[in-house]
C-alpha cells in the first residue's frame, strides 16, 4: 500500500497525491458501515488496482476537521477581507478566528486590494489584529504576495472570507497556471457571486491550499464563554478577574475591562466579542427549545 493525501472528491471518486502523482481512487464500502466519509485533506492508505485504478484502504487519524467546507488536517486559515469593496465584515473575521482557534488552526488575517485601500480600513485592520500574524496584499499589483507565500509554504491552508474579496485572484497571482474562475461583485446586491463549486486541495509551495466558497456563518460556535475567551490572544495580557465566570461587562475588577480601559484591547474587537458571547448565551438559554 501507498500513503497519499486526498486532493479532491467528486461523485464517489477521489484524487489523491501519492509521491507527486495524482491517483484516482474509490472508497471501500466498509467506510460507510463504519460511518466514515473521506474528506479533502485526509491522509490515506491506497491499494493499487488493475488498469491504474486504486482503492482507499484506510483513513488516518485527523488533526482537525472543518464542516464548511468539508476538509481535514488544516494548519492555517487564511482569512481574506477587502480593503475597499465589499465592505469588510469584521464580525465574520472574528468568528472565523474563533472557529480556527477551536480547531487548533492558526488564523492569518489578510487584507487584500491594498492598492485601493481606505486609510481607515487599513488602520483598523492593523490595530485590531496586531496580536495575530497578518499581511496586507494586492492581487493586482503583487504587493505582499511574498509574505503570503511564506505563510503558505509547507502548510495545508484554507482560504476563507466573504465572496468577492479576492481569494481566487490571490491564488491566481501566487500560481498563475491555476487560472481559477474569479467572480464579479454584484452591483445590485453588493455581494459576490460564488465561483468555487467544491473544496479542492491545490499543491503549492511544498504544501497545499483550498480555494473554497465564502464562509457566511460560524458553523460550530463554542458552547462556553471560557472556550471563546481562549480564542482571544489579547486576553492573555489581562490580570485575573475577581469573580469566576466573569462575563467582562460591568463586573468590578475585571481584567478584560482593564485592558479595554488601557487601550490594549480595541473597542472593535471587544464589541464583537460581546456580540459573539451574547450569541453563545442565547443558544444556551434556548438549547432545550
Amino acid at each position: 500500500m501507498e500513503q497519499g493525501i486526498i486532493l479532491k472528491g467528486v461523485g464517489g471518486y477521489y484524487d489523491a497525491l501519492v509521491d507527486g502523482e495524482v491517483v484516482r481512487a474509490t472508497a471501500r464500502g466498509l467506510f460507510r458501515k463504519q460511518g466514515l466519509s473521506p474528506m479533502v485533506g485526509d491522509h490515506v492508505w491506497l491499494e493499487r488496482q488493475k488498469e491504474g485504478h486504486a482503492r482507499l484502504a484506510k483513513i488516518l487519524p485527523r488533526n482537525n476537521t472543518l464542516l464548511r467546507p468539508a476538509c481535514a488536517n488544516v494548519d492555517r486559515l487564511i482569512i481574506v477581507l477587502s480593503a475597499q469593496y465589499p465592505e469588510p465584515d469584521w464580525l465574520l473575521v472574528d468568528k472565523l478566528i474563533v472557529q480556527a482557534g477551536m480547531q487548533n488552526i492558526e488564523p492569518i488575517p489578510v487584507l487584500n486590494k491594498s492598492d485601493r485601500a481606505h486609510r481607515e480600513t487599513a488602520e483598523t485592520f492593523l490595530e485590531d489584529y496586531k496580536h495575530f500574524r497578518t499581511c496586507v496584499v494586492s492581487a493586482a499589483t503583487g504587493e505582499g504576495l511574498d509574505v503570503l507565500a511564506a505563510f503558505l509554504r509547507g502548510r495545508i491552508c484554507c482560504f476563507a472570507g466573504q465572496s468577492a474579496v479576492g481569494k481566487s485572484s490571490l491564488l491566481n497571482a501566487l500560481l498563475p497556471k491555476l487560472d481559477l474562475a474569479v467572480g464579479e461583485l454584484s452591483r445590485k446586491t453588493d455581494h459576490g457571486r460564488h465561483t468555487t463549486r467544491h473544496a479542492q486541495l491545490i499543491p503549492m509551495f511544498g504544501g497545499a491550499v483550498l480555494d473554497t466558497p465564502g464562509f457566511s456563518r460560524l458553523e460550530s460556535p463554542p458552547k462556553e464563554q471560557a472556550v471563546l475567551d481562549s480564542c482571544y490572544p489579547e486576553f492573555s495580557d489581562a490580570a485575573p478577574c475577581r469573580f469566576p465566570g466573569c462575563r467582562h461587562r460591568s463586573e468590578p475588577d475585571c481584567g478584560v475591562l482593564a485592558l479595554l480601559a488601557d487601550g490594549r484591547l480595541t473597542q472593535g474587537r471587544f464589541g464583537r466579542y460581546s456580540m459573539i458571547a451574547d450569541e453563545i448565551e442565547e443558544r444556551r438559554r434556548h438549547r432545550y427549545d
